[in-house]
């Protein structure tokens, strides 16, 4: 499968792996261009049998995916938008969409992590199936209680699923940084594989699996995560929806502080690195 009329996304096959790289400098932020490529290859290759595994990447130097755009905090009706084109799931936030969307493919997901990914960054990577990050050189976290609200692309039920109640509290309220160590020892990620090896890791893990016959794949997803058979994750999903109503959009003070930050230059690398202080010393 490919189509060369994304704006944000790579795409190259090897057999069944088919590889979906992030290229949206400089930081692969979740927008109304990289968030509508992301649904519209979701939609299309759901519809491949002929795809076995798919794997996500980014060619962002030190950034898997940001965040959501920010600008969204005053913007609830940009944001809503960004559903125009959804189908099913009714009810989810566009993010939300997207999760959900990705946790349905009958393909196996494999995120592979380099660099930050914070907020609807880490979201999307917690939809896949599985996630390998390079060591010492992957930091993850929830930033949304820094910006006066929760998780409202999925974070809330899928950290949760991965880490277990109390560890998802103190990612999501602290909204602190985690590195692979952590996050590997949380059940966060699926394993923190040496930087060097990440790539070849990846390839051999994906090649691997995508040498199962498709019904294995289906059966094996199927029995770990029963969506036919009554899985919750859509309805949680809606409650986490409701539960943003509740802090979202934010009220004015949050406004104005999220209005100045972008002017002083949040959603530039140099003050992505290190955003927690960036907000912090607001």
């Amino acid at each position: 499968m490919t189509d060369d009329t994304y704006e944000t996304l790579v795409i190259e096959r090897t057999g069944s792996v088919l590889t979906v790289t992030m290229n949206h400098p400089p930081l692969n932020l979740l927008d109304r261009t990289l968030l509508p490529d992301l649904k519209r290859f979701v939609r299309t290759v759901a519809a491949d049998d002929t795809v076995r595994v798919v794997v996500l990447d980014s060619a962002v130097q030190d950034f898997f995916a940001a965040h959501v755009d920010v600008g969204y905090g005053s913007d609830p009706e940009g944001f809503a938008a960004l559903a125009a084109e959804d189908s099913g799931f009714e009810g989810l936030l566009p993010l939300q969409h997207l999760v959900a969307s990705i946790r349905a493919l009958p393909q196996v997901t494999i995120a592979k992590l380099r660099g930050y990914l914070r907020g609807g960054g880490n979201e999307l990577a917690m939809a896949t199936d599985l996630r390998y990050a390079a060591a010492g050189e992957t930091w993850l976290g929830q930033v949304e209680a820094r910006l006066g609200i929760i998780p409202g692309g999925g974070g809330t039920q899928l950290l949760a699923r991965s880490v277990g109640r109390s560890r998802a509290l103190e990612a999501i309220l602290t909204a602190d940084v985690y590195d692979t160590r952590t996050a590997e020892l949380y059940g966060w990620i699926t394993r923190a594989v040496p930087a060097a090896d990440l790539d070849r890791f990846v390839d051999e893990v994906a090649q691997r699996i995508g040498s199962r016959l498709p019904a294995q794949i289906r059966a094996a997803k199927a029995a770990v995560d029963p969506t036919t058979a009554g899985d919750r994750l859509y309805d949680d999903l809606r409650t986490e929806a409701a539960a943003v109503a509740e802090v979202y959009p934010s009220p004015p003070e949050i406004e104005q502080k999220l209005e100045a930050a972008l002017a002083d230059g949040m959603q530039t690398p140099e003050n992505e690195r290190t955003l927690e202080a960036f907000l912090d010393a607001r």
